[in-house]
Protein backbone atom coordinates (compact mmCIF):
# COMPACT_ATOMS: atom_id res chain seq x y z
CA UNK A 1 0.00 0.00 0.00
CA UNK A 2 1.22 3.48 -0.91
CA UNK A 3 0.55 6.15 1.71
CA UNK A 4 0.71 9.72 0.40
CA UNK A 5 0.49 12.91 2.45
CA UNK A 6 -0.42 16.22 0.81
CA UNK A 7 0.54 19.56 2.33
CA UNK A 8 -1.30 22.55 0.84
CA UNK A 9 0.21 25.92 1.73
CA UNK A 10 -1.77 28.74 0.19
CA UNK A 11 -3.40 28.06 -3.16
CA UNK A 12 -2.46 27.35 -6.75
CA UNK A 13 -4.84 26.39 -9.52
CA UNK A 14 -3.56 22.81 -9.22
CA UNK A 15 -4.20 22.77 -5.45
CA UNK A 16 -7.88 22.08 -6.14
CA UNK A 17 -7.29 18.52 -7.34
CA UNK A 18 -3.71 17.62 -6.41
CA UNK A 19 -4.83 15.09 -3.77
CA UNK A 20 -7.58 13.58 -5.93
CA UNK A 21 -5.76 12.51 -9.08
CA UNK A 22 -4.42 9.25 -7.64
CA UNK A 23 -7.92 7.98 -6.85
CA UNK A 24 -10.30 9.88 -9.09
CA UNK A 25 -13.41 7.79 -8.38
CA UNK A 26 -12.55 6.97 -4.76
CA UNK A 27 -12.51 3.22 -5.46
CA UNK A 28 -8.79 2.43 -5.72
CA UNK A 29 -7.43 -0.18 -3.33
CA UNK A 30 -3.92 -0.17 -1.91
CA UNK A 31 -3.60 3.57 -1.49
CA UNK A 32 -4.08 5.87 1.49
CA UNK A 33 -4.25 9.65 1.13
CA UNK A 34 -4.38 12.40 3.74
CA UNK A 35 -4.28 16.15 3.19
CA UNK A 36 -3.46 19.09 5.44
CA UNK A 37 -4.26 22.56 4.16
CA UNK A 38 -3.60 26.03 5.54
CA UNK A 39 -6.25 27.76 3.43
CA UNK A 40 -5.09 30.94 1.70
CA UNK A 41 -2.25 31.70 4.12
CA UNK A 42 1.29 30.38 3.64
CA UNK A 43 3.42 32.08 6.29
CA UNK A 44 5.88 30.60 8.78
CA UNK A 45 3.19 30.04 11.41
CA UNK A 46 1.12 28.02 8.96
CA UNK A 47 4.23 26.16 7.85
CA UNK A 48 4.91 25.05 11.44
CA UNK A 49 1.40 23.58 11.69
CA UNK A 50 2.01 21.29 8.72
CA UNK A 51 4.33 19.06 10.74
CA UNK A 52 1.23 17.36 12.14
CA UNK A 53 0.80 15.45 8.87
CA UNK A 54 4.06 13.58 9.43
CA UNK A 55 2.20 11.52 12.04
CA UNK A 56 0.65 9.50 9.20
CA UNK A 57 4.14 8.17 8.36
CA UNK A 58 3.51 8.40 4.63
CA UNK A 59 5.69 6.71 2.05
CA UNK A 60 6.09 10.09 0.39
CA UNK A 61 4.72 13.59 0.75
CA UNK A 62 3.66 16.25 -1.73
CA UNK A 63 3.97 19.92 -0.78
CA UNK A 64 2.10 22.36 -3.03
CA UNK A 65 2.27 26.15 -2.70
CA UNK A 66 2.80 29.29 -4.73
CA UNK A 67 6.43 30.46 -4.86
CA UNK A 68 8.23 27.68 -3.04
CA UNK A 69 11.10 30.11 -2.33
CA UNK A 70 8.88 32.22 -0.05
CA UNK A 71 9.55 32.10 3.73
CA UNK A 72 6.56 29.89 4.58
CA UNK A 73 7.19 27.08 2.05
CA UNK A 74 10.93 27.26 2.80
CA UNK A 75 10.22 26.76 6.52
CA UNK A 76 7.84 23.90 5.75
CA UNK A 77 10.49 22.10 3.70
CA UNK A 78 12.79 22.15 6.71
CA UNK A 79 10.21 20.00 8.49
CA UNK A 80 10.06 17.51 5.62
CA UNK A 81 13.70 17.29 4.56
CA UNK A 82 14.12 13.92 6.28
CA UNK A 83 11.30 12.21 4.32
CA UNK A 84 10.63 11.76 0.59
CA UNK A 85 8.86 14.94 -0.52
CA UNK A 86 7.85 16.33 -3.92
CA UNK A 87 7.53 20.12 -4.19
CA UNK A 88 4.78 21.35 -6.52
CA UNK A 89 4.89 25.08 -7.26
CA UNK A 90 5.01 27.81 -9.88
CA UNK A 91 8.62 28.61 -8.97
CA UNK A 92 11.59 28.57 -8.78
CA UNK A 93 12.19 28.33 -12.51
CA UNK A 94 15.94 29.04 -12.60
CA UNK A 95 18.16 26.00 -13.08
CA UNK A 96 20.42 26.72 -10.10
CA UNK A 97 17.46 27.11 -7.74
CA UNK A 98 15.90 23.88 -8.97
CA UNK A 99 19.24 22.14 -8.58
CA UNK A 100 19.35 23.35 -4.96
CA UNK A 101 16.00 21.66 -4.32
CA UNK A 102 17.27 18.45 -5.89
CA UNK A 103 20.55 18.55 -3.93
CA UNK A 104 18.51 18.95 -0.73
CA UNK A 105 16.75 15.68 -1.53
CA UNK A 106 13.44 17.04 -2.79
CA UNK A 107 11.61 16.07 -5.92
CA UNK A 108 9.87 18.86 -7.76
CA UNK A 109 7.38 19.72 -10.47
CA UNK A 110 7.63 23.43 -11.25
CA UNK A 111 4.60 24.60 -13.26
CA UNK A 112 5.21 27.86 -15.07
CA UNK A 113 1.69 27.45 -16.50
CA UNK A 114 -0.12 27.64 -13.14
CA UNK A 115 -1.00 31.35 -13.31
CA UNK A 116 -0.65 34.04 -10.67
CA UNK A 117 -4.05 35.46 -9.73
CA UNK A 118 -4.69 39.23 -9.69
CA UNK A 119 -4.64 39.36 -5.90
CA UNK A 120 -5.47 43.01 -5.25
CA UNK A 121 -8.39 44.20 -3.13
CA UNK A 122 -9.17 46.85 -5.73
CA UNK A 123 -10.05 44.06 -8.18
CA UNK A 124 -10.37 40.65 -6.57
CA UNK A 125 -13.42 39.43 -4.63
CA UNK A 126 -14.46 35.84 -3.81
CA UNK A 127 -16.47 35.47 -7.03
CA UNK A 128 -13.60 36.70 -9.22
CA UNK A 129 -11.20 34.42 -7.32
CA UNK A 130 -13.38 31.36 -7.89
CA UNK A 131 -13.95 32.22 -11.54
CA UNK A 132 -10.21 32.63 -12.18
CA UNK A 133 -9.39 29.32 -10.52
CA UNK A 134 -12.03 27.49 -12.53
CA UNK A 135 -10.53 28.92 -15.73
CA UNK A 136 -7.05 27.90 -14.60
CA UNK A 137 -8.24 24.39 -13.82
CA UNK A 138 -9.75 24.04 -17.29
CA UNK A 139 -6.33 24.69 -18.84
CA UNK A 140 -4.39 22.57 -16.33
CA UNK A 141 -6.72 19.61 -16.80
CA UNK A 142 -7.29 19.59 -20.56
CA UNK A 143 -3.84 20.66 -21.70
CA UNK A 144 -1.69 18.00 -20.04
CA UNK A 145 -0.65 19.28 -16.62
CA UNK A 146 -2.92 17.00 -14.60
CA UNK A 147 -1.82 13.93 -16.56
CA UNK A 148 1.86 14.87 -16.30
CA UNK A 149 1.53 15.04 -12.51
CA UNK A 150 -0.60 11.87 -12.42
CA UNK A 151 2.11 9.95 -14.24
CA UNK A 152 4.84 11.32 -11.96
CA UNK A 153 2.90 10.25 -8.86
CA UNK A 154 2.05 6.88 -10.42
CA UNK A 155 5.75 6.22 -10.92
CA UNK A 156 6.64 6.92 -7.29
CA UNK A 157 3.65 4.93 -6.00
CA UNK A 158 4.75 2.00 -8.19
CA UNK A 159 8.20 2.16 -6.61
CA UNK A 160 6.59 1.93 -3.18
CA UNK A 161 4.55 -1.07 -4.28
CA UNK A 162 7.79 -2.66 -5.52
CA UNK A 163 9.32 -2.36 -2.04
CA UNK A 164 11.36 0.83 -2.31
CA UNK A 165 11.25 3.38 0.48
CA UNK A 166 12.94 6.49 1.89
CA UNK A 167 15.98 7.74 0.04
CA UNK A 168 15.77 4.83 -2.43
CA UNK A 169 12.71 6.39 -4.05
CA UNK A 170 13.43 8.19 -7.30
CA UNK A 171 11.47 11.45 -7.16
CA UNK A 172 10.54 13.51 -10.24
CA UNK A 173 12.47 16.62 -11.26
CA UNK A 174 10.31 18.33 -13.88
CA UNK A 175 10.14 21.88 -15.22
CA UNK A 176 6.59 21.88 -16.58
CA UNK A 177 6.71 24.47 -19.34
CA UNK A 178 4.01 24.56 -22.06
CA UNK A 179 5.93 22.35 -24.50
CA UNK A 180 6.52 19.74 -21.78
CA UNK A 181 2.92 19.71 -20.57
CA UNK A 182 1.29 19.39 -23.99
CA UNK A 183 3.07 16.09 -24.64
CA UNK A 184 1.14 14.53 -21.76
CA UNK A 185 -2.24 15.74 -23.00
CA UNK A 186 -2.83 12.93 -25.50
CA UNK A 187 -4.33 14.95 -28.34
CA UNK A 188 -4.89 13.10 -31.61
CA UNK A 189 -5.88 16.11 -33.72
CA UNK A 190 -3.03 18.56 -34.46
CA UNK A 191 -5.37 21.58 -34.42
CA UNK A 192 -6.67 20.57 -31.00
CA UNK A 193 -3.09 20.21 -29.80
CA UNK A 194 -2.22 23.65 -31.19
CA UNK A 195 -5.17 25.25 -29.40
CA UNK A 196 -4.20 23.57 -26.14
CA UNK A 197 -0.56 24.64 -26.49
CA UNK A 198 -1.72 28.20 -27.16
CA UNK A 199 -3.81 28.03 -23.95
CA UNK A 200 -0.75 26.91 -21.98
CA UNK A 201 1.37 29.75 -23.35
CA UNK A 202 -1.38 32.21 -22.44
CA UNK A 203 -1.59 30.82 -18.91
CA UNK A 204 2.19 31.14 -18.67
CA UNK A 205 1.91 34.81 -19.70
CA UNK A 206 -0.81 35.61 -17.14
CA UNK A 207 1.69 35.54 -14.28
CA UNK A 208 3.94 38.02 -16.10
CA UNK A 209 0.98 40.37 -16.48
CA UNK A 210 -0.34 40.06 -12.93
CA UNK A 211 3.00 40.17 -11.10
CA UNK A 212 3.64 43.94 -11.41
CA UNK A 213 0.01 44.66 -10.57
CA UNK A 214 0.26 42.56 -7.40
CA UNK A 215 3.66 43.73 -6.18
CA UNK A 216 4.74 46.94 -7.92
CA UNK A 217 1.88 49.13 -9.14
CA UNK A 218 0.14 51.61 -6.83
CA UNK A 219 -2.19 53.64 -9.04
CA UNK A 220 -5.70 52.18 -8.84
CA UNK A 221 -6.36 52.51 -12.57
CA UNK A 222 -3.11 50.75 -13.42
CA UNK A 223 -3.75 48.00 -10.86
CA UNK A 224 -7.31 47.27 -11.89
CA UNK A 225 -6.72 47.49 -15.63
CA UNK A 226 -3.70 45.19 -15.42
CA UNK A 227 -5.29 42.56 -13.20
CA UNK A 228 -8.43 42.61 -15.32
CA UNK A 229 -6.22 42.06 -18.38
CA UNK A 230 -4.59 39.02 -16.79
CA UNK A 231 -7.96 37.56 -15.89
CA UNK A 232 -9.36 38.16 -19.38
CA UNK A 233 -6.36 36.34 -20.83
CA UNK A 234 -7.00 33.43 -18.45
CA UNK A 235 -10.63 33.28 -19.53
CA UNK A 236 -9.59 33.22 -23.19
CA UNK A 237 -7.09 30.44 -22.44
CA UNK A 238 -9.83 28.41 -20.79
CA UNK A 239 -12.02 28.80 -23.87
CA UNK A 240 -9.17 27.57 -26.10
CA UNK A 241 -8.82 24.53 -23.85
CA UNK A 242 -12.56 23.87 -24.15
CA UNK A 243 -12.37 24.23 -27.94
CA UNK A 244 -9.44 21.80 -28.11
CA UNK A 245 -11.32 19.12 -26.18
CA UNK A 246 -14.45 19.67 -28.28
CA UNK A 247 -12.43 18.86 -31.42
CA UNK A 248 -11.29 15.60 -29.83
CA UNK A 249 -14.86 14.80 -28.74
CA UNK A 250 -16.20 15.43 -32.25
CA UNK A 251 -13.67 12.91 -33.59
CA UNK A 252 -14.29 10.47 -30.71
CA UNK A 253 -10.57 10.60 -29.86
CA UNK A 254 -10.59 11.84 -26.25
CA UNK A 255 -7.77 9.98 -24.52
CA UNK A 256 -8.59 8.66 -21.05
CA UNK A 257 -6.07 7.19 -18.60
CA UNK A 258 -7.73 5.99 -15.42
CA UNK A 259 -6.78 4.07 -12.29
CA UNK A 260 -8.45 0.69 -11.98
CA UNK A 261 -9.67 -0.61 -8.65
CA UNK A 262 -6.36 -2.45 -8.25
CA UNK A 263 -4.41 0.72 -9.02
CA UNK A 264 -3.01 -0.16 -12.44
CA UNK A 265 -3.54 2.21 -15.36
CA UNK A 266 -6.24 1.45 -17.93
CA UNK A 267 -6.67 3.45 -21.14
CA UNK A 268 -9.23 4.10 -23.83
CA UNK A 269 -9.92 6.51 -26.66
CA UNK A 270 -13.32 5.65 -28.12
CA UNK A 271 -16.19 6.63 -25.83
CA UNK A 272 -17.94 3.25 -26.00
CA UNK A 273 -14.87 1.02 -25.72
CA UNK A 274 -13.83 -0.72 -22.52
CA UNK A 275 -10.67 0.58 -20.81
CA UNK A 276 -7.74 -1.80 -21.23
Amino acid sequence: MAKIGFVKLGNLGMSQVIDLIQDEIAAREGIEIRSLGTGPKMGKDEAAETEYLKKMDADFYVMISPNSSAPGPTAARELYKDVPCIVISDGPTKKDDRKALEDAGFGYIIMTVDPLIGAKTEFLDPVEMASFNSDAMKVLSTCGVVRLIQEAFDDVAAQVDAGKSGKDLELPHILAKPEKCIESAGFANPYAKAKALAALHMADKVAQINFPACFMMKDIEQVTLTTATGHEMMRAAAQLAIDAREIEKSNDTVFRQAHSKKGNIVRKTKLYEKPQ
